[in-house]
C-alpha cells in the first residue's frame, strides 16, 4: 500500500469509538481515506452518519474488493475473530481495538499474519492515546528492556479517582464512567482486571516476545477494594491504583500480572487520574521513562486507529522483533512480593502462606497482614479472590534485597 493509495474502509462497529473515528475522518482530508461501508447490530437505533452507509451483513463488507482495509471496533471477542481472521485471509489490512479477541488469539493471529503477508495493528487496544506498542516494537528493539508497568484501564482509574477525591461510593462511580463511555459494555471486565489482563498479555509479546493466553496469568481487580483500604492509603500517604507489571528477573525469565497496588507520590503513576493511563518503561539504556495520556473514551481511542490506519499508507506492519528475531523470554512464577492482605476476622490467612510477616493488625471489623509472600502461593491458591477479602501490592513490590526469606537470591529483579 503505497502513500497514494486511498484507503477504503470497512467499518464494523459505530458505538462510541466507531462514531468519533467515522466524525475524525470526515473531517481529516490529508489522511486520504473514506468509510465505505459500516456493519452494525442494531439497524433500529438513530444514527448521526447516513442511513445508506449501514449494513447489518459482514460479508457485504468482506466480500467488497474495493475495500481494501477493515477497522473493527465491536465488543463481541468472537465475532471479532471471525470478522478479523477473514479479512486476513483475503489480503485485506486490518486495525482493530479489541483487546480481549487479539490477547485470547494471539497464536492464530500471528500464524495469519506470516501466512497471508497482510499488516494488522493493533494500538487501540492498549492504552487508546498512548503510543505504547510502537515504541516497544521500534525504540525498545532491543534485549535491555527491564520492565512495563502501568495503568492501563481508564474505567477503573477513573472509578478509583471517583472515590478517592470526590468521595463517591463505588457503584455511583462506576455509573459516571459507563455514562462518559469510559467502561466497557460489560463492567465486569474492568473492574475484575480482565480488561488490564488482555492489555498486558498484548504487551508481553511487544516487550518480550513472550506469546500467552491470559488464563496464563495471575490478577485481580478492584472489585474486592473496602473501605478499610482506602483507610490504609489514606494513613500511609498512598494512592490504590490498579497496575499491570510485567517485570525481567536476573533468570532473564519474566514476572507478569495485574493487582491493586499501593503507589508512594515518588511515583509517577500515582499522579494519573480519572481516565487517564500511565506506562513506565524502564530500559538499561534508556533508564526510566513515563507516558501519560487518554485511556478511555472515543477520541482518545479513535485518534490511535487513525495513528494505525496513518501508518498502513507507509507500509508499516510489526515485525515482533522480541519474538521473531531474538531468543523469547518466558514467563515464571519464581519470585517474591510484598503485599498486604485484609480480610474479615473469621476469614483466617492460611498457615505457611507469607514468608515473612512485617505488619499486622486487626480489630472486629478487619484484620490485615503486610509481608512477603512466593508468587506461587498466589498462583495456586484462590482463597484470597473471594469476595470479602483484598490483595494489594506495596509500594515496593518486588524483594530486590536479600533477607532472610528462605534462599532466593536468584529471584531478584534485574
Amino acid at each position: 500500500m503505497s502513500k497514494q493509495t486511498k484507503l477504503n474502509i470497512g467499518l464494523f462497529g459505530f458505538g462510541v469509538v466507531g462514531e468519533s473515528l467515522w466524525q475524525v475522518i470526515q473531517n481529516n482530508t490529508s489522511l486520504n481515506a473514506n468509510i465505505s461501508k459500516v456493519c452494525i447490530k442494531h439497524p433500529e437505533k438513530l444514527r448521526k452518519a447516513p442511513r445508506a452507509l449501514f449494513t447489518v451483513n459482514p460479508v457485504e463488507i468482506l466480500s467488497d474488493e474495493s475495500i481494501n482495509v477493515i477497522v473493527e471496533l465491536i465488543d463481541d471477542a468472537n465475532a471479532a475473530y471471525d470478522i478479523v481472521s477473514n479479512a486476513l485471509r483475503k489480503g485485506k489490512a486490518v486495525v482493530s481495538a479489541n483487546k480481549k479477541m487479539i490477547a485470547e488469539h494471539l497464536p492464530e493471529l500471528l500464524a495469519l499474519q506470516k501466512k497471508y503477508n497482510v499488516p494488522f495493528l493493533y494500538e487501540a487496544a492498549c492504552c487508546a492515546s498512548i503510543p505504547v506498542i510502537r515504541n516497544l516494537e521500534e525504540y525498545y528493539d532491543n534485549d535491555l528492556l527491564r520492565s512495563v508497568s502501568g495503568i492501563v484501564n481508564g474505567s477503573t482509574n477513573y472509578i478509583l479517582s471517583k472515590i478517592a477525591e470526590d468521595g463517591l461510593d463505588f457503584s455511583e462511580a462506576l455509573k459516571q464512567a459507563q455514562e462518559n463511555g469510559f467502561a466497557e459494555s460489560d463492567p465486569a471486565l474492568d473492574i475484575e482486571g480482565t480488561d488490564a489482563l488482555n492489555k498486558l498479555t498484548i504487551l508481553l509479546t511487544h516487550a518480550y516476545g513472550v506469546v500467552s493466553h491470559p488464563k496464563e496469568l495471575t490478577y485481580t481487580g478492584i472489585h474486592h477494594l473496602e473501605e478499610h483500604d482506602a483507610q490504609y492509603a489514606r494513613e500511609k500517604g498512598y494512592e490504590i491504583k490498579l497496575v499491570a507489571h510485567a517485570h525481567k528477573l536476573l533468570s532473564g525469565n519474566i514476572a507478569a500480572f495485574v493487582f491493586p497496588q499501593f503507589l508512594k507520590k515518588e511515583n509517577a503513576l500515582f499522579h494519573v487520574k480519572n481516565e487517564y493511563n500511565g506506562v513506565i518503561i524502564e530500559s538499561g539504556l534508556a533508564d526510566r521513562q513515563f507516558f501519560n495520556g487518554k485511556g478511555a473514551g472515543g477520541f482518545p481511542t479513535a485518534s490511535a486507529v487513525i495513528s494505525d490506519l496513518s501508518a498502513l499508507r507507509y507500509n508499516y506492519r510489526y515485525e515482533y522483533k522480541k519474538l521473531y528475531n531474538q531468543q523469547p523470554s518466558k514467563l515464571t512464577n519464581d519470585f517474591y512480593l510484598r503485599i498486604y492482605v485484609s480480610t474479615a476476622p473469621d476469614d483466617p490467612i492460611p498457615a505457611n502462606f507469607f514468608e515473612r510477616i512485617d505488619e499486622w493488625s486487626g480489630n472486629d471489623a478487619r484484620t490485615y497482614v503486610v509481608g512477603i509472600v512466593h508468587f506461587s502461593n498466589l498462583v495456586k491458591d484462590t482463597w484470597w479472590k473471594q469476595k470479602g477479602t483484598s490483595v494489594v501490592l506495596l509500594p515496593d513490590a518486588f524483594v530486590t534485597q536479600r533477607v532472610k526469606v528462605k534462599a532466593f537470591e536468584d529471584m531478584l529483579v534485574v
